[in-house]
């Protein structure tokens, strides 16, 4: 099993940029995939962005890839999700999900992942 915990979200202005991090515990964190979602109030979770176990591969929802990042640091236990341009509509509580599968293996639907963080809250104002 791994063991998620976001962090780095918080309260910003149209135009920022932030940087969320999630920081792996337990078994190994270069062995999975991982990814990000996002849920807005009164919303479904929608998926983010994806990276496979080594970084070599990763995807983007196209509505955000201009401006969202997904990287990952195995060295460090560490995914990372860079934020630029931040819009009031990015509004949302920021999920980091793992799930086991090959090198090759990205996942872009929620159900698929097997482990899931706490969340960390992003509040864009105008």
């Amino acid at each position: 099993q791994v063991q998620l915990a976001e962090s780095g979200g918080g309260l910003v202005q149209a135009g920022d940029s932030l940087r969320l991090s999630c920081t792996a515990s337990g078994r190994s964190f270069s062995s999975y995939t991982m990814a990000w979602f996002l849920q807005a109030p009164g919303k479904e979770r929608q998926f983010v962005a994806t990276i496979n176990t080594d970084g070599s591969i990763k995807y983007h929802t196209g509505s955000l890839k201009d401006r969202f990042t997904i990287s990952r640091d195995n060295i460090k236990n560490t995914l990372h999700l860079q934020m630029n341009s931040l819009k009031p509509e990015d509004t949302a509580v920021y999920f980091c999900a793992a799930s086991t599968g090959g090198r090759t293996t990205v996942r872009i639907v929620a159900r698929e992942y097997d482990y899931w963080g706490q969340g960390t809250q992003v509040t864009v104002s105008s």
